[in-house]
């Protein structure tokens, strides 16, 4: 049972912290308010009447009083590139999950690459990217791939009708730049690559009613680590619309402005999925509304989960790999629908 279970959320006051602490508290865990802004985090405690425990990534200690007494830590906070490391190694410390939601491609890198051993030898869960960049993805790879052990390529195309980004998703972007020496990134040959000249833009033929649309090839996200974490693709290709990759990328673009009584915007999303193997072509198709939105039943999701025992496997995992994606997809059913389709 998890009703009543403490979770910590580091950057709670944050746009999709709010949504995470929202889902949170639905489902009967007592949300453990954390960030490194004490005045947000006072404001928040008072709004929503929940505990709250000032930390910051640079000092240890703050985050093991944090963590004392939690029973999973939820890092919504970026850059992940600054707090990934300090909030996993208190939760190791703690000997509690550590569940992410971070899009920043090299910060997840990063995570497999520096805590796998540690996790793994530790029987510690650490689930980098649960998010709508990078876990939604790879839940969608994983549940076409069904039978199929192998692949020979996968691709994620995402439609949205529009993209105004939090300021979290403008500083992530900065630092991921500033890491990739302002490079893109893809993934091919089974290993990421890193390129100077400009992504390529095609047409993508979305299902109906999207129908046929302009996208940017190769606009690589969280998608080109976790799907080849634990599945044998060598080519894992994402698109984005040529709009919404324009208004993400434009300094005037304003942040999301809710639109319903949840608090999501009036952003929609197709994201399709497509594996081929062979001769064989297996897809999914998800839609839904808010990318930070439904960010939170994803993560609220995979922390029920993983305290209920419902994994497969332990040490740094992805979505795919650590839960059964389907069922976990079907779960999903009141904020995402998604439609499987068999090899063609």
């Amino acid at each position: 049972m998890t009703s009543g279970s403490t979770v910590a959320v580091f950057g709670a006051y944050g746009h999709t912290g709010r949504f995470v602490v929202a889902r949170l508290r639905e489902r009967g865990f007592v949300p453990l308010l954390s960030g490194r802004d004490a005045d947000k985090l006072k404001a928040l405690a008072y709004e929503s009447g929940l505990e709250a425990r000032p930390a910051s990534v640079d000092d240890p200690a703050s985050l093991d009083r944090a963590l004392a007494g939690t029973a999973a830590v939820i890092n919504c906070a970026g850059p992940f590139a600054v707090t990934a490391a300090p909030v996993i190694e208190a939760a190791l410390r703690a000997g509690i999950p550590y569940v992410d939601v971070a899009a920043e491609i090299e910060a997840n890198a990063d995570t497999f690459s520096h805590f796998a051993d540690r996790a793994r030898a530790a029987g510690a869960v650490i689930v980098p990217a649960m998010a709508f960049y990078g876990g939604l993805g790879d839940l969608l790879v994983t549940a076409a791939m069904g039978d199929w052990t192998t692949a020979d390529e996968a691709h994620i195309a995402y439609g949205l009708n529009s993209w105004h980004p939090t300021a979290g998703t403008r500083a992530s972007g900065v630092v991921s730049r500033q890491r990739r020496d302002g490079r893109r990134v893809r993934y091919t040959d089974g290993r990421l690559e890193y390129r100077d000249d400009a992504a390529p833009t095609l047409e993508w033929a979305f299902p109906e009613p999207m129908g046929p649309r302009a996208v940017i090839g190769e606009f690589s996200m969280a998608d080109v680590v976790t799907v080849p974490s634990h599945l044998s693709i060598p080519e894992v290709r994402t698109y984005m619309t040529v709009e919404a990759a324009g208004e993400v990328a434009a300094p005037d673009t304003p942040a999301p402005v809710p639109a319903d009584e949840l608090g999501r915007s009036a952003q929609t999303f197709l994201v399709d999925v497509v594996v081929r193997s062979g001769g064989g072509e297996r897809r999914a198709v998800a839609r839904g509304r808010d990318i930070y939105a439904v960010t939170a039943p994803l993560v609220a999701e995979a922390v029920e989960r993983i305290l209920t025992g419902r994994t497969r496997t332990a040490g740094v995992v992805s979505a795919g790999e650590i839960f059964d994606a389907a069922d976990f997809l079907h779960a999903l059913s009141p904020y995402i629908s998604v439609e499987l389709h068999p090899q063609r």
